[in-house]
């Protein structure tokens, strides 16, 4: 093991973007000292929780699936979601641009060549329903890891092993950083406590109890710690103007750890923060029945068929359908006065459209299990699915109508905290409304028109989008409810940095010694996705910004 005292670089955070820039300096030689205040069973972060899903461009997975994708086409969509509108946005735009070379190019031959392999099946997500040049996928590119996110991280891991295995690597769990070290206007090292030692699991929160102090000095320091979405109170401190008061309650996407301190630590040091007003939350998430940190919710990923309503029960506006707009409906959402909505969807659409986010939530593809996975695709909904619909209590299920509407009653706090919001005559004429809809192949009502084309592309048809059906059709039920609830996931803004990952000061120059990687730096440049993302780019870049930190470290030296 090499001395901690004397390493090359130190990295802070052994989250992806972490791993991915330890692995390049490994490759080149370089002697590296990861610093991280989680115990060892939390190695690989947020990403080892992860869906798994990746955005690549023209990939010979989409291509099989008769999709027609090209740079131009995803830059159309980046550009058009990302909306840069600020002096701020020069570096994100150039990283921007860079990330999709990348992910039209080398990214899919280079992950192969560690040993990622992909579901041959292409998502849709974030579907936009804009115009051409607005927010959105005009095509299927979110491609699901085979083992998800710990499929995603392992190669990574192993390549970091391999390094502490040859006495490249020095792994200091346990260890919290509290200050970057400048010496003449350098970043030349990071001091911090020693945290007791803990058996907590992966996700579980660690204790904060200090049993020490370390200082190690370095060449070069790489800021990887990851966003804020664990800390509610930074999340609130930073929620955007334009979309009026922060939701009074919220649910994590993420572990407790996920808290925004090493952006403060680094800022101190001289680093500029920019567009930490943006940020990436979910709508579509449930409270976990079995939760592994606190407040913990799981994102339903949807399909395009469930009815959204409001608290309510007002319909959610075009597009603002199940999958189309993230941003958008979480805008809406907060405008409304309350922070959960509802969907309304059948035993139909629940067997062909949910999915949970998460590679626990996903045994079949997290352990490449083929009989599983020949569950998924049979009939029937997939057994987490089904585990959520039996104990979670965001979930109604019911044979009639009048059930439905009495239990989302419940739900919605009356004889609890007053009257329910809930208009439960609104809620039934929204539905036949909708129901008389179907009655014709053809239809004013937009979010039918959308299932009907999503059915045109062979990936949606086969395991994702239901046929179109009424909601009340007894040959479809028994009717489901589920309460949505605002869940808190991504930092889209953080440290700017310039294409090689250099930090830069307030002055806009870069500070020597000091780099960033991963959400802690907007996964690039201070914030890369602009105000929205196009869903499969946050490891993505984590893998990109990781790369371009170590390997622009490496050559440094």
């Amino acid at each position: 093991m090499t001395d901690p005292e004397e390493t090359d670089v130190i990295v802070v955070g052994a989250g992806l973007a972490g791993l991915v820039a330890t692995a390049e300096l490994v490759d080149a030689g370089r002697r590296v000292t990861i610093v991280e205040q989680e115990p060892a069973a939390s190695l690989g972060g947020q990403a080892w929780w992860s869906f798994g899903g990746l955005f690549l461009v023209d990939s010979p997975e989409q291509r099989r699936l008769g999709v027609r994708d090209s740079l131009e086409l995803a830059r159309q969509d980046w550009f058009g979601s990302a909306g840069f509108d600020r002096p701020e946005d020069y570096w994100p735009r150039r990283w921007a641009e860079a990330y999709l070379q990348f992910a039209a190019g080398e990214k899919r031959s280079w992950l192969r060549q560690r040993g990622v392999r992909f579901f041959p099946v292409v998502g849709w997500a974030e579907r936009g329903g804009y115009t051409a040049n607005g927010h959105g996928n005009s095509v299927p590119r979110f491609h699901i890891t085979w083992g998800t996110g710990p499929g995603v991280v392992a190669p990574f891991a192993a390549r970091v092993q391999a390094g502490v295995d040859a006495g490249l690597v020095t792994m200091l769990h346990r260890h919290r950083v509290d200050a970057l070290e400048v010496t003449g206007g350098r970043v030349t090292g990071v001091s911090g406590s020693v945290l007791e030692a803990s058996g907590a699991a992966r996700g579980e929160t660690s204790s904060r109890e200090v049993k020490g102090e370390f200082s190690l000095r370095s060449s070069a320091v790489i800021v990887t710690s990851g966003g804020i979405g664990g800390n509610h109170d930074l999340v609130r401190a930073n929620w955007p103007v334009r979309m009026g008061q922060a939701p009074t309650s919220m649910l994590s996407g993420v572990p407790a750890h996920v808290d925004g301190r090493m952006l403060g630590i680094t800022q101190a040091a001289g680093a500029r923060l920019v567009n930490t007003d943006r940020m990436w939350h979910y709508t579509e998430g449930v409270t976990n029945f079995d939760p592994v940190w606190p407040r913990h919710g799981i994102r339903i990923l949807p399909g395009p068929s469930s009815l959204w309503l409001d608290a309510t029960g007002k319909r959610l506006p075009v597009p603002l359908f199940p999958g189309f707009d993230t941003l958008g409906t979480l805008e809406h959402i907060v405008s409304t006065g309350f922070d959960y909505s509802w969907f309304v969807l059948t035993q139909k659409i629940i067997e062909k459209e949910f999915a949970l986010s998460g590679s626990e939530q996903n045994p079949d593809l997290t352990g490449k299990d083929l009989r599983l996975l020949a569950a998924r695709i049979g009939p029937g909904a997939p057994g987490p699915i089904e585990a959520f619909k039996a104990r979670g209590v965001d979930f109604i299920v019911a044979d009639t109508l009048n059930e439905l509407l009495a239990g989302m009653q419940r739900l919605s706090g009356a004889g609890e905290s007053g009257p329910s919001p809930l208009n439960a005559d609104l809620v039934e004429s929204e539905i036949r409304a909708r129901d008389r809809e179907i009655d014709n192949v053809f239809t004013k009502d937009a979010q039918i028109t959308a299932i009907r084309g999503a059915r045109n592309y062979r990936g949606d048809r086969l395991i994702r989008v239901a046929a179109p059906h009424k909601l009340l059709d007894p040959k479809a039920g028994p009717l489901i409810a589920v309460k949505l609830h605002v869940l808190t996931r991504k930092s889209l803004g953080g440290i700017e940095t310039d294409l090689s990952g250099r930090a830069r000061g307030v002055d806009g120059t870069p500070i020597d010694g000091l780099y960033a990687a991963g959400e802690a730096s907007g996964f690039g440049g201070g914030g890369m996705h602009g105000y929205r993302s196009l869903e499969g780019t946050f490891l993505g870049g984590c893998i990109f910004s990781g790369r371009q930190a170590g390997r622009a470290v490496a050559a440094q030296l």
